[in-house]
């Protein structure tokens, strides 16, 4: 009896693909490592705590979307693709649980798993790509520019103290430059959809922090008329949250993308996904701290950093969506622009009122952008909806 051949399964990705479990099984550790970004925050909303979880939040955020890029280009079917995943996920679990000690006796251990966590994703990237030499190419350049970003966390978090924020800031640094230099080649051969989606997910995902934190106050407090109606706000504040990003944003940056090829969709994917969707989640978890707040204390008056965090978070999540849209069509979403600058504004100068009060002033602003976009004609460019600066 003949033994028939086993057919070979390419590892690099022909068309685009669904997101895969093994990416959402990836996807469930940084559910956790965004409540302990928060976590960082907790209680102390100043520069230093502030700054802190930056530093943290843009090193976690660079080893998904890196992993992201590479998952993109694979063959997420494939069993050593998924295998690879896996550990990228056991490595990225020690990585979370490092956060909240990022900055104390666990900086070395973050370090050692955020470094360990991206060269499995860049080993996974240049195998994958082995058969195609302009991807190779595009690879190994972003790789060994990464390099001195990985030297900068090890050593910050070897040293410490005042070393680890200059450190970690310059690892930020050799990212983007990384991300500037690589991005910009025409080889990476980006499939939109898939991108748009993993993406999308990780809004998500902040987003559903936040009801966690309010599903967990809840649960764990008294029920009182005052405890259910700042949970019911705060839930409402999420949905408006979720509807301005996927009701129409998502879809015209993915379409933006789709529509591009080449170096021009390499470099919209780098800008719209991995560099601006950075402060534009930076708003979600700004935006969990002051839920987080008003969940701990809803009898009372909104402290003055919970009001200035909520007006924040809502203010640069929003916002943030205005310049991605910019940067993917050229048009400016005058109308949420303004909306958002005074729900902001009236939420900031607001003061002295009862912490409901203020969730109720934010949860009306966006009521009134999703109620805008939702009769305003899908084509901006025609019915004047949005500014064309192309």
């Amino acid at each position: 009896m003949t033994n028939l051949p086993r057919k070979q399964t390419s590892v690099l990705a022909g068309d685009d693909q669904p997101v895969s479990f093994a990416e959402l099984f990836f996807d469930l550790v940084f559910v956790f490592a965004i409540t302990q970004v928060v976590h960082l925050i907790h209680g102390s909303f100043d520069l230093v705590h502030v700054g802190r979880a930056i530093l943290v939040f843009w090193l976690v955020w660079w080893a998904w979307t890196q992993f992201s890029w590479a998952l993109n280009a694979s063959n997420t079917r494939h069993r050593l693709v998924q295998l690879g995943t896996l550990l990228a996920t056991a490595i990225a679990f020690f990585m979370a649980v490092s956060v909240p000690e990022s900055f104390g006796k666990s900086s070395l251990w973050f370090a050692i798993a955020y470094v360990g966590g991206r060269s499995i994703g860049l080993i996974i990237y240049l195998w994958v790509t082995s058969a195609n030499p302009g991807m190779r190419s595009a690879v190994r350049t972003f790789a060994s520019l990464s390099l001195a970003g990985f030297l900068a966390v090890i050593l910050g978090g070897y040293f410490g103290g005042n070393i680890q924020y200059w450190c970690w800031g310059l690892a930020i640094t050799f990212d983007v430059i990384a991300a500037i230099v690589a991005g910009g080649s025409e080889s990476w051969n980006l499939h939109a959809k898939h991108f748009s989606e993993r993406h999308g997910l990780f809004v998500i995902i902040a987003l559903g922090e936040t009801l966690i934190i309010a599903a967990s106050a809840v649960s764990e407090e008294y029920w009182n008329g005052y405890l259910l109606l700042v949970s019911l706000l705060s839930v409402g504040l999420t949905c408006c949250l979720w509807w301005i990003y996927f009701f129409r944003a998502k879809e015209k940056l993915e379409h933006a993308m789709a529509s591009k090829s080449g170096r021009e969709r390499s470099a919209l994917g780098r800008d719209v996904y991995s560099l601006l969707h950075f402060p534009l989640l930076c708003g979600l978890i700004i935006y969990a701290y002051a839920i987080e707040e008003a969940m701990l204390h809803p009898e009372g008056a909104m402290s003055d950093a919970a009001r200035i965090a909520l007006a924040l978070g809502i203010f640069i999540f929003s916002i943030g969506i205005v310049i991605t849209n910019l940067r993917a069509t050229g048009q400016i979403l005058l109308p949420r622009t303004i909306i958002t600058l005074c729900t902001a504004a009236a939420v900031y100068f607001w003061n002295d009122i009862h912490t409901w009060y203020s969730l109720l002033i934010a949860l009306i602003g966006l009521i009134v952008i999703c109620i805008w976009e939702e009769i305003v004609p899908t084509d901006h460019e025609e019915h004047g909806a949005g500014v064309n600066v192309t």
